[in-house]
Formats: structure tokens, C-alpha cells, sequence
């Protein structure tokens, strides 16, 4: 099978039917053999019933529905598990990106050697306060700290080649960050393609602002993983050792320097009045619980069990 579509979705009940027939559409004129994967994300509104009619009139067409909204990180994962195509396109459900791109993404995957493509919205129809500033803030940020030289991590059209999809975890939120999971699993070879961003035509963003944050907060996440995931003992380790010398070198220059006061009979205080020596025990303190932290982090990678990512309500 050339191609397996996936596209998650919440609550797009008018959008559907025009993305499938423009999908089928392009399909054919293009003589591509195909699945389209629907991942209903806990939609509320009558998604599931459009997808159900969907695959009654094509047989293409398969559907997951989860029990409630898990997010998009997790439809991925689900998507990625069931996914039979040679190249993999994620796409989002509400017409704002173009399936008219996916028979040169999906050259760029077979012909060109890429693993991963990702789409560039190069020209958007956001708004400037809104979205596009804060975007660009964002893919900043995401370049230098991942190294991954991409302008466009949000952007919902990539391609990717079947090894990659089975051989990532996409879990949280870590679906901006997929090629930086790539890049991590070893696939090294990630390009990027200038897209047509269509402005929404149905219903409304279920993202707001704070998708910025916590954007943030997971690339510190997913920064921290890649560097210090597999031994946590580096990075805590080191810190807590780091910070106990410093405290108990600290500590012992306190009691030094008091023997040598009363060895010359020089006026001294109480070592508990002086409040450099709770500084130091302080010290000697968070640096204990920083090695205690890095030593059970490495315990909880080798005794780990899988956590549970979403519940399947129904499957097509």
C-alpha cells in the first residue's frame, strides 16, 4: 500500500465529508493505493456517525474512536500502531491544510530518501497577535534547543516514512516534536516542504495560547529526555555530589575556622549562631535529595510498566 492517511480530529462533522471527497480525489487522479485513518478524539457532536458513512461508501476509510478526548498526541500514537502504507501523512481535519500536497510529500519519501517531511505554512491566515507571533517565538525556541533546523514544528502536514512511525513514542503532548523524537530514534534525514495554508472554513481553533506554554514546558521536557532520559544519574547525580561538596567543604571551613580562633584565643561565636553553617547544611541537603532523585529515576526506568494512553470506544 502506497499511502496511509492520518487524521485526528474533534468535533469537524462539516469539514469531513469535503476532506474525503478532496482525498479520494487526489488519490485517484494520482493512482495511489490507500487507507484514510479518522481518529476521533472524543468528538461530541455527530463526527463519528459522518466517518461511519464514510467508510460504508468508501472502503478506504477506517475509523477509531476514543471514550473521550485523550489528545492529539495519543490519536497519533493509535494511528501510527494501525498505519499499513509506505509513507504516512498526518493531516488536520479542518481544510486548512491542502491534501493537494501529499503526492510531493510522498515523492520526497520514496524518490528524494527523507524520512520525515514536514510542512511549512510559510504564508498563514492567522491572526498576527494571536497565532503568528507567538508561532514564530515558538519555532525559534524549538530550533536552538533541539537542533532540529525546521520553521514550522506545529504545522499538522507531514510525511513520514514507515519505519519512523513505528519506531517513535508519541505520548503527552510530544506531537509538535515528533521529528525531534525522530532525530533521537536515529533518523536523521528530515526536510521540509513550503505548504498552502488555507484559512479555516468550518467551526473554530480548539487551540488557544496556552497550547504556547505548555509547549514550552514539553520542549524543556523533551530537551531533558533526549539529553539525560536513558540516565537521569548524569544529570541529578552530578548536581546532588556537586552541591554536597560545595556544602560540606563549606561546612568545614565554618568548624576550621573556629578551631583556629580558639587555638589564638581570638573572640568567636557559636558555629549554630553563625548562619553560614545553615547555608551549608542546606546545601548538603538538596544535593543529597538531588542524588537521591537521579538514583530512583534510574530505578523507575528499569522497572517502568507501560502506561495506559487512551481507551478505544469503538473501531472501523
Amino acid at each position: 500500500m502506497n499511502l496511509s492517511i492520518l487524521i485526528p480530529l474533534l468535533n469537524e462533522q462539516e469539514s469531513l465529508p469535503e476532506l474525503h471527497n478532496w482525498i479520494k480525489e487526489v488519490m485517484i487522479r494520482h493512482n495511489f493505493s490507500y487507507e484514510i485513518w479518522f481518529i476521533d478524539d472524543g468528538s461530541t457532536d455527530n463526527s463519528w456517525k459522518i466517518i461511519e458513512n464514510l467508510s460504508h461508501e468508501n472502503s478506504n476509510v477506517k475509523g477509531i474512536r476514543f471514550f473521550k478526548n485523550y489528545g492529539k498526541s495519543q490519536a497519533l500514537h493509535a494511528g501510527f500502531a494501525r498505519a499499513n502504507g509506505d509513507v504516512i501523512i498526518t493531516m488536520d481535519a479542518d481544510l486548512q491544510d491542502s491534501p493537494d500536497e501529499i503526492p510531493e510529500l510522498y515523492n520526497l519519501i520514496t524518490n528524494e530518501g527523507y524520512d520525515l517531511v514536514s510542512g511549512w505554512k510559510k504564508k498563514r491566515y492567522d491572526s498576527v497577535i494571536g497565532k503568528n507571533i507567538p508561532s514564530k517565538l515558538f519555532n525559534w525556541a524549538a530550533r536552538k534547543t533541539s537542533g532540529v533546523k525546521l520553521h514550522d514544528f506545529n504545522c499538522g502536514l507531514k510525511a513520514y516514512g514507515k519505519n519512523v512511525v513505528k519506531n517513535i513514542e508519541v505520548s503527552g503532548e510530544m506531537h509538535r516534536y515528533i521529528p525531534v523524537l525522530a532525530k533521537n530514534a536515529g533518523f536523521t534525514k528530515i526536510g521540509e516542504k513550503v505548504v498552502q495554508h488555507q484559512a479555516r472554513k468550518y467551526g473554530e481553533s480548539k487551540f488557544g495560547m496556552n497550547r504556547f506554554i505548555n509547549g514550552f514546558l514539553d520542549l524543556i521536557t523533551i530537551w531533558f529526555l533526549s539529553r539525560f532520559g536513558k540516565q537521569p544519574m548524569h544529570l541529578f547525580g552530578a548536581l546532588g555530589v556537586l552541591m554536597f561538596l560545595i556544602g560540606f567543604i563549606s561546612a568545614g571551613f565554618i568548624g576550621f575556622s573556629k578551631l583556629w580562633k580558639l587555638y589564638h584565643q581570638e573572640p568567636t561565636i557559636l558555629v549554630t549562631d553563625n548562619p553560614w553553617f545553615y547555608i551549608s547544611l542546606t546545601t548538603m541537603i538538596i544535593g543529597t535529595q538531588f542524588f537521591l532523585a537521579g538514583f530512583l529515576g534510574e530505578i523507575i526506568l528499569r522497572t517502568k510498566n507501560n502506561e495506559e494512553r487512551y481507551k478505544i470506544a469503538k473501531e472501523i
